[in-house]
């Protein structure tokens, strides 16, 4: 068996656990942050048996495609009396991280 924990971009994830429900995957989500812009990401648990982790996979990479964002990162701390005028810059957005852990015992009550 197989856990599946995908970090993927907040917007992705309704569309991520509704493939993985008509599918017939079960799946745990929970809220998290971090990365260059301290973004708010989800990451998703699906525990799986060895068989389904490549079908698993697919259906993550067909769900969160990455796309290009122009964001303003946080201004600098500057003296008084500076002037910061903030510049958007081009981000990649969206996308998933992927780690595949195998599980030694797994239990649904």
């Amino acid at each position: 068996m197989k856990l599946v924990m995908a970090v993927i971009n907040s917007d992705d994830s309704h569309n991520l656990l509704d493939r993985l429900a008509r599918r017939g995957y079960s799946a745990t989500v929970t809220s998290s942050s971090g990365g260059f812009l301290r973004i708010g990401n989800t990451t998703v648990f699906v525990g799986v048996d060895d068989s389904k982790v490549e079908e698993v996979l697919s259906i993550v990479r067909e769900s969160c495609p990455d796309r290009i964002q122009y964001v303003t990162p946080l201004p600098p701390v500057m003296e008084p009396g500076e002037v910061h005028i903030p510049t958007p810059i081009e981000k990649r957005m969206g996308g998933a991280t992927i780690f595949v852990l195998n599980v030694e015992h797994f239990e649904k009550v």
